[in-house]
Order: structure tokens, then C-alpha cells, then sequence
């Protein structure tokens, strides 16, 4: 139950802060600026990882270098994320947002120029420090614009990266391909209109950072410190088992497809987008359907119901891989959106630092699985690495040990 001191506080806030002023109804403007900010950025970052084969031949690259060179920029988009929300929690800084794309415009300038191994490493990992302090901002703003649909919100934000994501491979088809390492640098022009789009959300932002603090420091969750714990250990479990089956097919689904299928890179950056495409469409479904059903029941579904399809994807033909892959992307992915705002709402007043934590977490899972399935497809072959992938989605079970939230 809250202190007295509580009660006080929130009554001298509301005082500050009348309600009138605290946003009622859901922004589309914003939320749809924000979604397409997070579409520009993760397509850049698609564009460098759909790049891969390109930059192996051209560099002479192994698997293990390739894991590498995803690694570096994961784990400097994860490890920086939660630290950086959970600052701003405290001291907005909504600057951050264009000052971070300025990083990753460098990033993308010298891993057009770089030419060496550890010139790549660089670049990677100033485009990892740039993604690090766009997500847990911008997710922020997603929440803040949502009028109280909080998966909604969330799931048109993911939904913008997924789309970015999906666009890369096509980009990268199209312009990187073709052309080599030097057409990277094409994306500079991406980033920079992702700068501007992030000024003008800015300034509806700091107009809103008053209000978003009111809201977030005044919510109590019916979760005991025990449970907070249970809940945030069972979500990493989950996480590791959806982005490291991620990272598998994003990472190396085309390497699987020339190699099992013999089909051209270009081809196989075809079908690598077709599943992206079916992760936005499910993310953009997975938020929505949240809001009504609950979070946990999301989770049961996404991960229960895609393990049947993964078990049977590195035993089927060409076209039942396509079919499969698409339902696979479809249901999977639901999970992402419900997972941020269970966990926002198991911890809340740390909108940010969850945020960070959550997109950190996935950065950080998906690099590590990028560098350790890269050794594992050199040492045993990337089809045996589909195979055994095709087991993560069973521990879904871990959902059981959910608690479910609710706030006062």
C-alpha cells in the first residue's frame, strides 16, 4: 500500500500538474514520426548485416569474422541501452535522439571507407553506440504519445524497425551488391533524414518530459520485489531463445539458402526479406492484440505456436522453407512488444532503463548468437546450426512462471 508521503506527493504533483495537461489521446503524429525514425535506423543497421556476404568475399572474411563484426556492434548497442535509460528516468535528455543518428552517420561513413578487418570492427561498433541511445528515447516517446495504449504504441514503434529491417536486404540487393563496399556510404543520406524527422519529434518531446515524469513516478506495481525478479529472469529466457533464433535466420539465413538450395545472393535476399516482412506484420498485430487479451497470453501463443513450423524448417524444400519462414516470422515476433510493456509495467517509473534493458537485451542475445553460431556453422555447417535452433522456441514453457501484473 502506498505511505501517506506518497499520497501527498501525488496530490502536490497533480496540483503542478492538473490532468488536463497529462496526454489523454494517442498521437498518431508522433507515434508514427517516431515509428518512422526507428524504420530508417534499423534499415541502415539491415543494410550492414545484409551486407555480410559482400564484405566477406571482398575482405576475405570467415564465418567467425563475420559473428565478430555482429558482435562488436550488438554488444555496444546493448551493453550501453539500460544505463542510458535508466539516466534519462532521472534527467531527461531528449537530445540524445539526433545526437545518437549523428553517430551512426559516422559509423556508416567510415564502414564505407574502412578497408581493413578492424576498420569494419570500428565502424561497427560507432553504428552500435549510435542505436544504443536512439532505442530506450525513442520507445520512451512511443509510450509517452500512447494516451494509455501502451502495446499499440509499441507495436507501431517495432514495427517501424521490422519494416527498416526487412528493407535492408532489398537495399542492400539492389545498391550494395551490385556496386560494393563504397555504395554503403549511399546510407549517410539515410541517417541524415532520420535526424531531421528526430528534431521535429524533439521538440514535441520537451514540451512532454514534465507530464511523462508525473505519469511514470506514480504508478505502483502489485508485484513483489520476489516476483519482479522471477519476471525480469523468466523474460531474459525468453529473449534468449526468440533473438538467438532470430539471429540465426537474420544473420545466416542467406548463407543457409546458397548453401542447402544453391540459389544466387540476390535470390536469397529476396527470401531473407520476405521473412523480415512477415516479422513487421506480426509485430504490428502482436501490440494491438495485447492490449485486449494480455500480455502473458501473447507470449503463451508466439512461442507455442511457432515451435511446430521451426521443428519441421530445416527438413522442407525451397518453397515449403519460403511458407514456413513467413509463418514462423508472422507468429514469433508477436512477442517482442508484449514482452517491453509486461516488463514496463512489472517495473514501473523506469520506462526508460526497461526499455534500454529490453533492446539491449535483444542486441546483446542476437550478437552473442551471431558470433557463437558463426563458429558453430564452421565448425559443424551452417544446416546442422538450423537444426539445432529448431529447438529454442520450446522454452516458451518458461511463460508459466509469468506473474501476471497489475498496476494501482
Amino acid at each position: 500500500m502506498p505511505s501517506n508521503s506518497n499520497t501527498l506527493d501525488a496530490s502536490l504533483v497533480q496540483e503542478k500538474f492538473p490532468s488536463h495537461e497529462q496526454p489523454q489521446k494517442f498521437v498518431l503524429r508522433i507515434v508514427g514520426a517516431i515509428a518512422i525514425a526507428h524504420l530508417l535506423n534499423d534499415s541502415i543497421q539491415a543494410v550492414v548485416t545484409a551486407s555480410y556476404p559482400m564484405l566477406k568475399a571482398e575482405f576475405s572474411l570467415s564465418f567467425a569474422e563475420i559473428g565478430w563484426i555482429a558482435l562488436v556492434y550488438q554488444i555496444t548497442a546493448s551493453l550501453l541501452q539500460p544505463w542510458i535509460g535508466l539516466y534519462t528516468d532521472k534527467h531527461p535528455k531528449p537530445y540524445l535522439l539526433p545526437a545518437g543518428m549523428g553517430v551512426t552517420l559516422l559509423g556508416i561513413g567510415l564502414m564505407a571507407i574502412a578497408s581493413s578487418f578492424h576498420g569494419l570492427l570500428f565502424a561497427a561498433a560507432l553504428i552500435g553506440v549510435g542505436s544504443s541511445t536512439f532505442h530506450p528515447e525513442a520507445s520512451r516517446i512511443a509510450r509517452t504519445a500512447s494516451g494509455g495504449r501502451f502495446g499499440t504504441a509499441q507495436s507501431m514503434f517495432q514495427v517501424g524497425g521490422n519494416t527498416g529491417s526487412a528493407l535492408g536486404p532489398l537495399m542492400a540487393a539492389a545498391v550494395i551488391i551490385p556496386n560494393g563496399q563504397g555504395a554503403i556510404g549511399l546510407f549517410v543520406l539515410v541517417a541524415a533524414l532520420a535526424i531531421f524527422v528526430l528534431l521535429r519529434v524533439t521538440k514535441w518531446l520537451v514540451a512532454q518530459v514534465p507530464v511523462q515524469l508525473t505519469a511514470a513516478q506514480h504508478k505502483m506495481t502489485m508485484l513483489t520485489r520476489q516476483q519482479v525478479i522471477q519476471a525480469m529472469a523468466v523474460i531474459c529466457i525468453l529473449m534468449f531463445a526468440k533473438f538467438i533464433y532470430i539471429a540465426a535466420i537474420t544473420n545466416y539465413f542467406t548463407f543457409y539458402l546458397i548453401e542447402r538450395f544453391n540459389v544466387s545472393i540476390q535470390t536469397s535476399q529476396l527470401y531473407l526479406f520476405i521473412f523480415l516482412g512477415a516479422v513487421a506484420l506480426g509485430t504490428f498485430v502482436g501490440g494491438p492484440v495485447g492490449d485486449r487479451i494480455g500480455r502473458k497470453a501473447v507470449v503463451w501463443m508466439s512461442f507455442l505456436g511457432v515451435a511446430p513450423f521451426a521443428l519441421m524448417l530445416p527438413y522442407v524444400g525451397l518453397t515449403g522453407t519460403a511458407v514456413l519462414t513467413i509463418i514462423i516470422g508472422l507468429v514469433m515476433s508477436s512477442a517482442f512488444s508484449a514482452l517491453v510493456v509486461y516488463a514496463q509495467e512489472a517495473v514501473p517509473g523506469r520506462v526508460g532503463m526497461i526499455a534500454g534493458l529490453m533492446f539491449g537485451l535483444m542486441f546483446g542475445i542476437g550478437g552473442i548468437g551471431a558470433a557463437g553460431l558463426g563458429h558453430l556453422a564452421d565448425i559443424h555447417g551452417i544446416i546442422w546450426v538450423y537444426k539445432l535452433c529448431a529447438f529454442l522456441p520450446l522454452l516458451g514453457f518458461m511463460t508459466v512462471f509469468l506473474p501476471n501484473t497489475a498496476q494501482k
